[in-house]
């Protein structure tokens, strides 16, 4: 995609318009925006979607710390084109963290994940609870 022009009068560019101005939006590749996550819940669990389009899993990170759940990427890319009479080179950076605090009712021993069409789904079940039981009375003999 070309970056658009603006609308505004022309001027010549100066390096320093280039590096503070929005001229060129579209050029930059480095990205650190939250993904969006739906929550679901059931009686046996909760569950975590993530829309993550074109990151490898290789690249995902999943970590469980006391009662927090924390799914984070890190990518890099570099690119270096070297052809007759001009060099260039190119990089990307992306990364992002999110972090869900869970309740205690969780079996952290069981959580699962996985990555298919871009999204992250992540399974975290609920402990089974101890039956209560039910009042009754108890007949003397």
């Amino acid at each position: 995609m070309l970056p658009m022009i603006s609308s505004r009068s022309y001027k010549p560019l100066t390096l320093q318009d280039f590096f503070n101005d929005d001229f060129f939006p579209t050029l930059t590749k480095s990205s650190n925006t939250l993904p969006a996550v739906n929550i679901r819940e059931s009686e046996k669990a909760f569950y975590l979607d993530l829309a993550i389009p074109g990151m490898d899993r290789k690249n995902l990170k999943i970590e469980l710390k006391d009662d927090t759940l924390t799914i984070s990427s890190e990518y890099k890319e570099e690119n270096e084109e070297k052809n007759e009479g001009y060099r260039r080179k190119e990089f990307s950076y992306s990364t992002f963290c999110r972090s869900f605090y869970l309740p205690e009712n969780i079996d952290s021993e069981k959580i699962e994940a996985s990555y298919k069409d871009g999204v992250l789904e992540i399974e975290i079940p609920k402990k089974e609870e101890e039956k209560k039981v039910k009042s009754r009375e108890v007949k003397i003999s």
